[in-house]
């Protein structure tokens, strides 16, 4: 019974991730680059922090090529549904795949304190690196400040508020 409700949470981390990385590409792609900071709150921080349930579910199990899976189908989904997203879509893959990198380094690194924090502590270094590559693979030069120093708060802050509505119900 409890393995059933593990691989079920899982399913759903994996299909709010995705979700997620969709929603975010298809609105950058049809509003632009200002619409990037709202979709970091509501879209990024969630993914950044259901990442490191799942981190949690298949740390020792094929961690790294499942997440490399899950962040190419985002970006492929993205292009599939709008063609026009290409440059959005592929400048997410190579965003998510760097910030994925850092995110499991630190997160595994913090594995001694409880899990709000693991998640909060990760949280911040991957949302620095997402939003340094993202805008600047995705919009070119000159970098928007702007938007990389807001879609950096808001991600730190929707992945805050996002750990906490996710941590209902999880083993801490």
């Amino acid at each position: 019974m409890v393995e059933t409700v593990k691989k079920r949470r899982t399913a759903v981390y994996v299909i709010w991730y995705l979700a997620a990385i969709i929603l975010a590409n298809l609105a950058v792609t049809l509003f632009g680059p200002r619409i990037a900071v709202v979709t970091a709150f509501l879209f990024i921080g969630l993914d950044l922090t259901a990442r490191d349930h799942l981190h949690d579910r298949w740390h020792r199990s094929g961690l790294l090529w499942r997440m490399a899976i899950l962040i190419g189908t985002g970006s492929a989904v993205s292009f599939l549904l709008n063609q026009d997203s290409r440059d959005i879509a592929a400048a997410s893959f190579i965003a998510f795949a760097a910030a994925a990198t850092v995110d499991s380094f630190v997160y595994h690194a913090l594995g001694k304190y409880p899990r709000w924090l693991r998640i909060n502590g990760s949280n911040v270094p991957s949302a620095l690196v997402d939003s340094l590559v993202f805008p600047a693979l995705a919009f070119g030069f000159p970098l928007l400040w702007d938007i990389m120093l807001g879609q950096f708060a808001a991600k730190v802050l929707g992945g805050f508020c996002w750990s906490f509505m996710l941590a209902e119900g999880e083993e801490q």
